[in-house]
């Protein structure tokens, strides 16, 4: 489900063909061969990457496809569970706040998509005419959603140790431990707002301020967008599935973008 049409920042290559990607030959085995699993049930792999644009553009005497919104929410929870799990045992040291940190960046929109684009798993999304012309592959949205819908497949597909090998392997350990140093380097352990505050307090820039920019979704599955800025200057936009969430990615974020300047000085 589309929450943002922010652009990953990520080029990923479309096929040349107009043919989805997993209708060509050896596209499943491929992606397989990229995620390090075998599917007992492949379909389940191509429902992971089939976008509602296409699902909705079938017509009616066409076999009808079933899109990977359900996948991607199923998806969401087993991340969220094994990154909350990983970061407990890795830093049993930190306190309830920090592990909520180190895991809401971890499960990030922003992360999970830059870990789709590193898969290559644009190349092999199954789109409608419409998306595919405005560049569907490489929107950070779909790409989150993609990867949320792969980890969803691969649970249902083998269970929890291999979703959780996955996990492992391609959202967590590639960046948990540089999250922790530069959470640990900006002070920002435990709470990114009152880090983010701290940090402009001390730059003499002023009080953040955060404005809830739109939200999407049904009333279970809210997903919030906020935006923090100091007087007119916008500093970062976040996200999340409440708005003290988004509240702090966006904070986060910002923390982020305004550390170059602070190793500077």
């Amino acid at each position: 489900m589309e929450s943002s049409a922010h652009s990953s920042g990520t080029s990923i290559d479309t096929p040349a063909s107009s043919e989805p990607a997993l209708a060509n030959p050896g596209a499943t085995g491929e992606l397989e061969a990229i995620l390090e699993h075998r599917f007992a049930h492949p379909e389940l792999l191509e429902r992971a990457m089939t976008h509602s644009s296409l699902a909705h553009e079938r017509g009616s005497d066409e076999p009808q496809r079933e899109d990977n919104e359900t996948l991607e929410f199923l998806g969401d929870a087993v991340v969220g569970l094994v990154a909350a799990e990983s970061v407990f045992r890795r830093y049993p040291e930190l306190s309830e706040g920090a592990l909520t940190r180190l895991r809401g960046a971890l499960v990030s929109r922003r992360h999970l998509a830059e870990v789709a684009a590193g898969l290559s798993l644009g190349k092999y999304l199954l789109l409608g005419r419409g998306e595919e012309r405005s560049g569907g592959r490489t929107k950070t949205a779909l790409l989150a959603n993609a990867m949320e819908a792969v980890i969803g497949a691969v649970y249902l597909d083998a269970g929890i140790e291999a979703a959780r090998r996955l996990i492992e392997a391609r959202v967590i350990e590639p960046l948990v431990g540089s999250l922790r140093e530069q959470l640990t380097a900006s002070g920002g352990m435990g709470d990114f707002k009152s880090a983010l505050q701290e940090l402009l307090q001390a730059r003499k820039q002023g009080q953040p301020e955060y404005r809830t920019t739109g939200e999407t979704g049904p009333d279970h599955y809210k997903r919030f967008f906020v935006q923090v800025q100091i007087g007119a200057e916008l500093l970062a936009e976040g996200e999340g599935r409440t708005r003290k969430h988004a509240e702090q990615d966006a904070a986060r974020q910002a923390i982020e973008k305004l550390q170059p300047a602070r190793e500077a000085e």
